[in-house]
């Protein structure tokens, strides 16, 4: 397995497994989230991969299939009134394909991440993950990962 920044050729793969998370968050909360829908249209995604300030990681296996993903966002307060001008890295989305679970691969996308962060210079590595997503829960907090207000964070 490989860990790399998103491309062009990852679409149908990353899409593949957007529709996994989605079936997650419709089932555990069918009031918020549609069904048989994409969190991005191919035109978003591919302006995604190419915003070096919104990074998406993929895990592909040796056959070049996209196994996993995280995608990510550099936030930052500069200037604020009340929060300091701290660098985060955001996991906005973090998905191992559901025939690949058990293998890892969240955890070595997460440290992947995670290294990625400290040779940004960032302070910390937050995300946020439903009360209805248990199995995430749990994972998330097997990496160190400790509550935030909602979000959960790792501080580098």
């Amino acid at each position: 397995m490989v860990i790399r920044r998103g491309e062009e050729r990852d679409l149908i793969g990353i899409g593949r497994l957007l529709g996994q998370v989605l079936a997650v968050h419709h089932d555990g909360r069918p009031d918020l989230f549609k069904s048989d829908t994409k969190k991005y249209t191919d035109e978003e995604l591919l302006a995604i991969l190419c915003d070096d300030t919104k990074p998406v990681f993929v895990a592909v296996d040796a056959d070049g299939n996209v196994v996993g993903y995280a995608f990510c966002v550099f936030k930052q307060h500069l200037n604020d009134n009340i929060l300091t001008d701290i660098r985060t890295l955001y996991i906005d989305d973090l998905c191992v394909d559901e025939s690949s679970r058990g293998k890892h691969i969240g955890r070595d996308l997460y440290e992947y991440v995670l290294e990625f962060a400290r040779r940004e210079g960032c302070y910390n590595l937050t995300l946020n993950v439903w009360e209805c997503n248990q199995g995430a829960k749990r994972f998330y907090e097997s990496c160190g990962l400790l509550p935030q207000k909602t979000g959960m964070e790792k501080i580098l």
